[in-house]
This record gives C-alpha cells, sequence and structure tokens, in this order.
C-alpha cells in the first residue's frame, strides 16, 4: 500500500483508496448501474461528511473508478451499507476482491464481526457472501421499497487483523 494516498494495487491492476467527496459523481455512475433504488448524491454527501461511523471505499481501474464499497464501523461490528460494481466489470471475481478489501479494512479497524442484508432472490451476491464467511441470521419481511422484497440478513466473524496482508497505510480508511 502506498502510505501517502492510502493506494494498495494487487496483480489485477486493480487499485482501492478512501472515497473522498470528488468521488460521488463517478460513485452516482456505478449506483445507477447496480441498484434499481440508487442512493443520492446528498446521501453520500452526508454519509462522507456527517456519518462518524461511516467508511467508504472506490476500487478503481486504470484510474477509473469501477466499484465502491461502504460500511458502518460501530463499537467491534461493522455493517456493510452498500457494495457495487459496474456491470461490465462483474463475471472477473472482482466484486470478491472488493468485498475482502472491505472486510480486510474492518478487521484493521478493530472490527469482529460484520453483517449485510441481501435481496433473499439475489443468488450471485448469496454465494459470494457465503464463500466469504456470511452465515444467514434472519429475514427482515418487505425490507426493499421497489418491490417488497424480504432481506436476508447475515453474518461473519472478522479475523484478527495481521500487518503481513498487506495492511500498511490502511489507516487512509480510519
Amino acid at each position: 500500500m502506498d502510505q501517502e494516498n492510502g493506494v494498495q494495487a494487487n496483480e489485477q491492476g486493480l487499485t482501492f483508496r478512501l472515497m473522498t467527496l470528488e468521488d460521488i459523481p463517478d460513485v452516482m455512475v456505478v449506483e445507477h448501474d447496480a441498484f434499481t433504488l440508487p442512493w443520492t448524491e446528498e446521501a453520500f454527501q452526508n454519509e462522507l461528511k456527517m456519518n462518524h461511523f461511516a467508511r467508504y471505499m472506490v476500487m478503481e481501474y486504470e484510474g477509473r473508478t469501477i466499484g465502491y464499497a461502504g460500511m458502518w464501523t460501530i463499537v467491534d461490528e461493522a455493517h456493510i451499507t452498500n457494495i457495487a460494481l459496474l456491470s461490465a466489470y462483474r463475471g472477473r471475481k472482482w466484486g470478491e476482491l472488493l468485498l475482502g478489501e472491505l472486510m480486510r479494512t474492518a478487521a484493521f479497524l478493530g472490527m469482529e464481526r460484520i453483517t449485510l442484508e441481501v435481496r433473499v432472490s439475489n443468488e450471485v451476491a448469496k454465494r459470494l457472501y457465503t464463500k466469504k464467511g456470511f452465515m444467514p441470521a434472519g429475514i427482515r419481511k418487505g425490507y426493499y421499497s421497489d418491490n417488497g422484497e424480504d432481506a436476508l440478513i447475515m453474518w461473519a466473524d472478522l479475523p484478527k487483523y495481521h500487518e503481513d496482508e498487506g495492511g500498511e497505510g490502511r489507516e487512509a480508511l480510519s
């Protein structure tokens, strides 16, 4: 990781870094591509400027924002708020890399467990989350306002953070 700007690169040439207010227009492109009920620019501004629990990162490929992820870190638990990747970049296991980076960041910040909600019909996402150690923990009835679909609540334990996992400089997200 580059200590000056918090960028970590991996073998595919992808980078992960702290989301800034200047990233919001590019994040909105991802948001509208990924979700039927996209967040507004104002929602992202509020998360970055006013929510002290919020941590957001962008995923870039060759300098272009292609995904992002966010979470709230409260005491020792992280709650994933969003994770999204442009549809043109799906199917390459890059969503798994993005989720893994978010989980490593949560562990670095001292989180012990991590949770999320996922549409009960989203089999692709549920398989990914299960692969990353998430287990079903309950249902939120009618959670999604666009169609009243239920959400599956999933939890995972986070491993203890180790410096040898490429974590130097991760303080950029704290």
